[in-house]
């Protein structure tokens, strides 16, 4: 157990059974998620009404059920959950690394934050027209910027969360005995971990933001290119698929992410 697990752990032993309060409150989280849910339902269901821009629930459900049975539907969810899991891992794989270097490393800090703090400043999307130019039009862009919008935010909380670990739990592992790789082990990557997983939700988000952008690029299937192509011809309830779609995967990858940061951060003190 290393020494950020174990202060908690000691402080905690007695609590570690959720009072029937939190599981009171845990239990109304769902219920309150399927309220809130029906309630935009409900609400979206009242704007199409009278309407001749806002589609009713009823005729987008009609239209994902033609998308659905003909595949393009599952084409389009497939080439687009592609992009966004290859973009965003290779970020996240990549900034993880550097942001504890930046973090740990003086010297390396030195060398790599400018550089990342300027690419911060310029959008994602703004790439589009040099990754086209360098790289053509086929995955390899679409992919780039997509891995570009999860890299700086990623490399950013990684870096936040290795420099803000608690010196006081560095100097206790120093007393015992600790050289410096069992205290980047055992201290910091623990103390940082809630951090990076923040930063991996919130890059999440980036990617799915930047997908439909990157599907600009010659793309000839995915979520992004279906919205776009029915932007021409006024299909409203394709639009609305597209959007319903991309939220509820966004959703799902989020909840997973939540999952795993739980997991992993056992040991941290929380609100109930």
């Amino acid at each position: 157990m290393s020494v950020v697990e174990a202060v908690p752990a000691r402080a905690g032993a007695g609590a570690s059974r959720p009072s029937p309060r939190r599981r009171t409150r845990r239990g109304l989280l769902p219920a309150l998620n399927v309220v809130s849910a029906l309630a935009g339902i409900a609400l979206w269901w009242w704007a199409s009404r009278g309407s001749a821009t806002v589609p009713a629930p009823a005729e987008v459900l009609t239209r994902a059920g033609e998308l659905i049975a003909d595949g393009t539907l599952g084409d389009d969810v497939l080439a687009s959950l592609r992009r966004v899991v290859l973009g965003f891992g290779l970020g996240c794989l990549l900034a993880v690394p550097v942001g504890f270097l930046m973090g740990w490393y003086p010297v390396a800090r030195g060398l790599i934050e400018p550089w990342v703090q300027f690419f911060r400043t310029i959008p994602p999307l703004a790439l589009i027209p040099l990754a086209i130019v360098l790289m053509g039009i086929g995955e390899t862009p679409k992919t780039f910027v997509i891995f570009l919008a999860a890299f700086l935010v990623c490399v950013v909380s990684t870096f936040q969360g290795v420099v803000g670990v608690d010196r006081t739990l560095i100097n206790a592992a120093r007393v015992l005995g600790a050289g410096d790789l069992t205290i980047f082990l055992r201290v910091v990557v623990p103390a940082s971990s809630p951090f990076i997983l923040v930063g991996m939700r919130v890059g999440l988000g980036s990617s799915w933001a930047t997908l439909v952008a990157a599907e600009l690029i010659a793309a000839q299937e995915g979520l992004g290119y279906r919205m776009q192509s029915a932007q021409l011809y006024y299909d409203l309830p394709t639009i609305f698929v597209g959007l319903i779609t991309i939220g509820v995967l966004g959703l799902l990858m989020d909840r997973a992410l939540l999952l795993v940061e739980r997991r992993l951060t056992a040991w941290q003190e929380r609100r109930a």
